[in-house]
């Protein structure tokens, strides 16, 4: 099968999970925390909730490279932890919206290498 690249694996393909307890008491502090959430939008990052945020990436080597851009973008006060689980662990995530439960999100159909 020529021309076709090989399925993305569920044990080596990653999410990336940013999670952020950043202070927001003044204005510098709040100018901060919207940069670095923004920062993050702008890495291709998805907000799940207002402190988390998360990405796919298709292996350990990209998921190194982001949390290098993400180390040299850290505000310089807060906390932020880096958290890496394998698509096959994600398809265990239970995501609940109220009362109802909703599916982990799709694994991208096609990664684009550049």
């Amino acid at each position: 099968m020529t021309g076709q690249r090989p399925a993305l694996s569920a044990y080596r393909a990653m999410w990336l999970y940013v999670m952020f307890d950043l202070p927001v008491r003044t204005k510098s502090q709040r100018k901060a925390a919207t940069r670095f959430r923004h920062f993050l939008l702008d890495q291709g990052f998805e907000m799940a909730q207002f402190s988390v945020y998360l990405r796919f990436t298709p292996g350990k080597e990209s998921a190194e490279r982001y949390i290098a851009r993400i180390r040299d973008n850290l505000p310089t006060a807060g906390k932020v932890h880096i958290v890496g689980i394998t698509d096959k662990q994600y398809e265990n995530a239970r995501i609940f919206a109220g009362e109802s439960q909703q599916g982990s999100p799709k694994t991208p159909d096609q990664y684009v290498l550049f």
